[in-house]
């Protein structure tokens, strides 16, 4: 397929991320190994990255999710854009952005630690939607396991283990750290949460740590968020846990409104009514913030 012979051929790839992170560093080696040409963006910006992905011809890039909140224009399918990495995108739009660009975007998951672990190919078109991060990379082995280590079945929550060479070796002077990741014949705890289905196709639940324990139920910090995102008023939303001293923890959900919102248009009791309709009464956030925004790591993820 078209999206294919890309691949195969000298490319134009954008690094739109800061270097002292992972992403670029993989960009670069990238357009090295396709003979192609890497455009370093000057800084982070989504108002000028439509700018550079058409002045420069650029076939692939890591696609920021906020571009999706600007308004649609004619020129959006004007690019050369093939392909395009997505981290974390919400199902509902995945079909939309291919639509509104013109281009391929697939899931995949990886981390500093491990280079990539999973990823979509392009040809599985049945999965757009299913917010799913796909197969095994190339040379990787993945196995779900439960928290005493026992491999899970399909469909079954668990913390995705990742093997195969070329991943890091032990965290520098952290033996606390390595004794908590590597439990033994070359496996490598992500912390990352995941369920797979019977096909093989991996779907991250959350991480490990982002779970709120209350009165005794885990609840995943990225259930909650993806129900808030569901409001048209909310441009970002972050599910914390908070000290209780009766349940342990209690929910609290930080928003941040879409330009022009304020909380009049969408005050605490109708966020409270749309998350009853949507989650479990247990899953329920009992706190809610308001913020102007939310702080970031270099990947654009929230830092919580």
């Amino acid at each position: 397929g078209s999206c294919h012979t890309f691949v195969l051929a000298q490319c134009v790839v954008l690094a739109a991320q800061p270097f002292y992170y992972m992403d670029p560093q993989w960009l670069l080696l990238m357009a090295m190994h396709l003979g192609g040409r890497l455009v370093v963006a000057p800084r982070p910006s989504s108002s000028r990255f439509m700018d550079w992905v058409r002045a420069e011809g650029v076939e692939y890039c890591i696609f920021p999710q906020i571009l999706l909140k600007q308004p649609e224009r004619p020129e959006d399918r004007q690019t050369k854009l093939k392909r395009v990495s997505v981290f974390g995108l919400r199902g509902e739009v995945h079909a939309a952005l291919e639509k509104r660009y013109g281009c391929v975007a697939r899931e995949s998951f990886g981390m500093t630690e491990i280079g990539s672990g999973l990823t979509t190919p392009p040809e599985a078109v049945e999965m757009v939607g299913t917010g799913t991060c796909g197969l095994p990379s190339p040379f990787r082995e993945a196995s779900i396991r439960d928290m005493d280590g026992k491999e899970l079945g399909p469909d079954e929550v668990g913390e995705l283990w990742i093997r195969g060479p070329g991943i890091l070796q032990g965290y520098w002077n952290k033996p606390e750290a390595n004794a908590a990741s590597f439990p033994g014949d070359g496996w490598f705890r992500t912390g990352d949460l995941f369920r797979r289905d019977a096909r093989g196709f991996h779907t991250i639940v959350g991480r490990v740590k982002d779970m709120i324990r209350r009165s005794g139920e885990n609840i995943a910090a990225r259930e909650v968020e993806a129900v808030l995102l569901q409001l048209d008023a909310v441009q970002e939303a972050a599910v914390i846990p908070v000290p209780d001293p009766d349940r342990g923890q209690e929910v609290k959900a930080c928003l941040v409104l879409k330009p022009g919102r304020t909380p009049a248009d969408l005050p605490p009791e109708a966020v409270f009514a749309h998350c009853l309709a949507g989650l479990a009464r247990f899953k329920v956030p009992r706190f809610l913030e308001y913020r102007a925004s939310l702080p970031k790591t270099p990947s654009e993820k929230i830092a919580k």
